[in-house]
């Protein structure tokens, strides 16, 4: 039950928040598909092209087997050993890459696996002539895994979580052996879940940009967004840039239907609600099995996040923090990613009150329902076009109005609104609806207008989920160096650019110092987004 004028505007707002996204997504396409290089499109699909297509597919499948297989035994050592000091602590370790900048990643990877780092200075301790290459294919494995092993963990974990406790008292009433239970309760638990994960993974893996970029090593080692950047900001190859572009598009299609195929997760199972006792944790095998497995996970994600800090520290901070190129780098970041989190908010907010304005109706027609899967889709449409993709096309549609860079700390802070539109729709929908389904039919019966509801009822339940949003997507964009990269230079300098050019220019201390500031604002807004227990309770 709604208001009519509340379900006019909310209607009014929703189009124009999608019709807004729509429009600079298509506009970015148009440009790219009517773009005049002045050659001939016969040669595009050469074998430099097709050679990228395989590597960015070929990478993308190593770096999602290799996540899963090693992420298998951590997710099952995790469930099994649950009373063991410190695992809590684990679990939120595995959570620090996924409120990372990727490039403050990629350093910490190069500061233990680089040609100075700490594995190439004991292999050659040994006596090994040939060190570690982190560049190249190997490097972009490394740095895959160190992102995505710890997502699948926690995505296998929460599965195996949710088996019912009366499975494990069985269990052990039967006498069932170790490889029993994985047979008849652990696999089946998880098997559900892989193909999910896996489709997700190889999505991330296959439009990843920065790691590639950072660790790539050359046109050996190269994937399509990467290619892109490169044909438009070092070759300014437009043609090449249009093909690439579209394969991109034809390839996220593709994986985007894939990954819509398989479920999220698993089906609740009945339960009486008794606390988890594994009984199958005791043996000596299993706990020397699951030790060496959580040992390893800790090592894998704990020492590039360790070298960071420790590189972090050592720079001179206060020299660095003190220089007008960081000043103005931190201002411009702190301007994109404000006002990116705003509009991210703003927008799915507006698309969200139209949802549940078509879902408060008596009788929902068909055309109605079209539109409100329209709008919940519009969220998600810049899975479909890549930030790099939509930079190349706003790129050449300014180009002929002048300097582009004067454009450029405005169609970043879009670009990563559009990339924050996916988790800010994730965090709001749910809590907006509980909200809305508790409190709407009593607010319209009372007549309360839209302004008046927004600040009497709705604000004071649901700040917590808008900071949450708003935190979140703020880390993103300060953090993001795929839409800086095109238009990043001298008079256009965000903290990432500034971390990359540092690293470029082999100044690796104050690229160590920059990271380290970088990644602990980034976390410490990823941190701050998450609500405490007690919060919690409160919000919707």
């Amino acid at each position: 039950m709604m208001l009519r004028r509340d379900y006019r505007w909310s209607m009014i707002g929703g189009t124009a928040a999608f019709t807004a996204v729509f429009l600079f997504m298509a506009l970015a396409v148009v440009a790219l598909l009517s773009f005049d290089a002045g050659t001939s499109a016969s040669g595009i699909l050469d074998a430099y092209t097709l050679r990228i297509l395989r590597f960015t597919l070929y990478q993308a499948t190593l770096s999602t087997l290799i996540s899963i297989i090693l992420g298998l035994p951590v997710a099952l050592a995790l469930a099994r050993q649950r009373r063991f000091p410190g695992r809590i602590w684990i679990i939120r370790l595995l959570a620090v890459p996924m409120g990372l900048p990727a490039i403050v990643g990629a350093f910490g990877i190069i500061a233990i696996w680089g040609r100075q780092g700490a594995l190439n200075t004991a292999l050659l301790s040994l006596g090994k002539e040939q060190p570690f290459s982190i560049y190249g294919l190997s490097g972009i494995l490394v740095a895959h895994v160190f992102f995505n092993l710890p997502l699948a963990v926690r995505l296998m974990l929460a599965g195996l979580e949710r088996v019912p406790a009366e499975y494990w008292r069985m269990a052990s009433s039967l006498g069932m052996g170790s490889l029993s239970v994985l047979r008849f309760i652990e696999w089946p638990a998880v098997v559900r879940l892989v193909p999910g994960i896996a489709g997700l993974i190889f999505m991330l893996c296959a439009t990843s940009f920065t790691l590639v970029l950072l660790l790539g090593g050359g046109p050996a080692a190269t994937t399509l967004e990467v290619a892109i950047y490169q044909a438009l900001r070092f070759d300014f190859d437009p043609q090449r840039a249009i093909a690439l572009s579209l394969m991109q598009i034809t390839l996220t299609a593709v994986l985007l239907g894939l990954l819509s195929l398989f479920p999220s997760q698993d089906a609740e199972i009945a339960s009486l609600g008794r606390p988890i006792r594994r009984f199958d944790s005791f043996g000596i095998a299993a706990r020397v099995w699951d030790g060496a497995a959580i040992v390893f996970v800790i090592l894998l994600v704990g020492l590039p996040l360790a070298a960071v800090a420790a590189s972090g520290l050592s720079a001179d901070l206060i020299r660095l923090v003190s220089a007008p190129v960081f000043v103005r780098a931190a201002t411009t970041s702190f301007f994109i990613a404000l006002l990116s989190g705003t509009l991210a908010v703003l927008c799915c907010v507006a698309l969200i009150a139209a949802r549940q304005a078509i879902s408060s109706k008596r009788r929902v027609t068909a055309p109605l329902r079209f539109v409100s899967v329209l709008y919940g889709a519009g969220s998600s449409l810049v899975l479909l076009v890549p930030p790099v993709v939509l930079g190349s096309g706003w790129f050449l549609l300014l180009r002929p109005l002048g300097d582009v860079n004067l454009f450029a700390a405005l169609l970043v802070a879009l670009i990563n609104m559009l990339m924050a539109l996916p988790l800010v729709m994730r965090v709001l929908e749910p809590a907006i609806a509980t909200h809305r389904a508790r409190t709407g039919r009593l607010s319209a019966s009372l007549g309360i207008a839209t302004f008046s509801r927004m600040r009497l009822i709705d604000m004071p339940v649901l700040w917590r989920s808008l900071a949450m949003a708003m935190s979140f997507s703020m880390a993103l964009s300060l953090g993001d160096l795929g839409a800086v990269a095109l238009f990043g230079s001298e008079n256009f300098v965000t903290l990432p650019w500034l971390v990359y050019s540092n690293m470029g220019s082999y100044r690796t201390n104050d690229a160590a110092g920059y990271a380290f500031i970088l990644g602990l604002v980034c976390l410490l807004l990823a941190a701050g987004g998450v609500p405490s227990s007690k919060s919690s309770k409160g919000s919707a």
